[in-house]
């Protein structure tokens, strides 16, 4: 099974045009928001992705947002990054989640919940954790639509979702993948995104976002957060009063605006 997702990935395209000239302008110091907007633009589907989320009581703006160029400045380049490369996954590939008792109506309320989180919590983080971890975030779920898929096609899906139910939190999951697949999703998510020859950042941090306690000190507060990101919003559930407090006492001892993660699960617990 590692082998047959292994060989997927390998023969995945490589990222369309815009959504390469999206990453380079977002990785280029020199570049301005209204330059983003303009490639948004040229992209109807993403247009209005961005469009739909902006105007989501999850992401917490209060007017109505019509335009690109409203959209994109009060998004920023972080967060049109992790849109254009949602966008990008779900063009590369067919959606069949079934194998993890999920549509994908929930894959991408999940996805959009967790980004959501992530803005609220770190949007004003003074330190470049924010430019990882808000992209990142968005993404975090992108693995399982490669492994159901292949876990439908050699007709294994239903052996694999009947393990689901004795499992409690993503740890688990991780562990359970691994057993069932010998990687986990947090390993094909990271396999993708350096096949697209993504940032080593993302890649790692979102490698590392189950067992953060592995992750190399340059990665690790990175990596912590995604673990809070995915432990309080996942396929078990969204909010278990005992992993709040777990993940906002985890947050306050790494740096990570303890106080501020919890305005944040407000925002996006009483929207959900």
């Amino acid at each position: 099974m590692q082998d047959f997702i292994s060989k997927r990935i390998k023969s995945l395209p490589p990222l369309n045009e815009s959504t390469l000239e999206i990453q380079r302008i977002c990785n280029d110091e020199n570049s301005s928001l209204k330059d983003l907007a303009k490639i948004v633009e040229k992209d109807p589907m993403l247009t209005a992705n961005i469009l739909k989320s902006a105007n989501s009581p999850l992401y917490g703006f209060s007017r109505e947002i019509s335009s690109v160029d409203r959209a994109v400045n009060l998004f920023g380049m972080t967060t049109i990054k992790g849109f254009a490369l949602n966008a990008a996954v779900k063009n590369s590939f067919k959606i069949n989640l079934s194998a993890y008792n999920m549509n994908e109506a929930m894959f991408a309320k999940i996805s959009t919940m967790q980004n959501s989180l992530a803005i609220n919590w770190l949007n004003r983080s003074a330190d470049n954790t924010k430019k990882v971890v808000i992209p990142a975030s968005f993404l975090l779920e992108i693995g399982k639509i490669v492994i159901s898929s292949e876990l439908v096609e050699t007709n294994k899906a239903e052996e694999f979702r009947n393990g689901l139910s004795d499992l409690r939190n993503i740890k688990e999951l991780s562990d359970y993948e691994k057993q069932f697949l010998g990687m986990s999703s947090e390993e094909v998510t990271s396999m993708i995104f350096d096949k697209w020859n993504l940032e080593v950042d993302m890649i790692d941090a979102i490698f590392y976002s189950v067992n953060p306690e592995n992750a190399s000190n340059d990665i690790k507060k990175n990596a912590i957060a995604l673990n809070i990101v995915s432990n309080l919003i996942n396929i078990f559930g969204f909010f278990n009063e005992e992993m709040m407090v777990q993940c906002v006492l985890d947050a306050k001892n790494n740096g990570l605006l303890g106080d501020k993660l919890i305005d944040a699960i407000k925002v996006v617990e009483q929207d959900a």
